[in-house]
């Protein structure tokens, strides 16, 4: 545990409704940054009472890699370089706020976990930058 947020990564803290998804990318209220291999969507909501801070969709589209254990893999590292620095988040969210945040993969081809790690790392404080503003 580091600055009380912990390590994990639970299914509450997935974006698993599909509501959710649709006011994430339907709506004009989101707004996108890049990082090439990776685009960040993310959204300010209200938070209700039970909800986590910060909500996270991962997608790598099937036309980018046709087999399911190379989307699987840039999954697991993509998830993997969040669970490590999602305190970045946690600590310039106010405390009535809830992000919704959606990682898109663009790349054709594998990157190494440091180079996914170092864009997400970018991203997100990136993302706590113009939160702030």
């Amino acid at each position: 545990m580091v600055n009380g947020t912990r390590f994990t990564f639970r299914k509450r803290e997935r974006i698993v409704s599909l509501k959710l998804i649709e006011s994430l990318f339907g709506g004009g209220c989101s707004q996108s940054v890049a990082a090439f291999p990776l685009r960040a969507v993310y959204m300010l909501t209200e938070r209700q009472t039970g909800d986590t801070p910060v909500q996270l969709l991962i997608s790598v589209p099937k036309k980018r890699f046709k087999h399911a254990i190379d989307r699987n893999r840039v999954k697991r590292q993509i998830r993997e370089a969040f669970r490590q620095h999602k305190d970045l988040l946690y600590h310039v969210l106010p405390d009535n706020q809830r992000l919704l945040l959606a990682f898109i993969w663009l790349s054709d081809e594998h990157r190494p976990s440091k180079e996914v790690e170092g864009r997400i790392v970018t991203l997100m404080r990136r993302i706590g930058e113009k939160l702030n503003s």
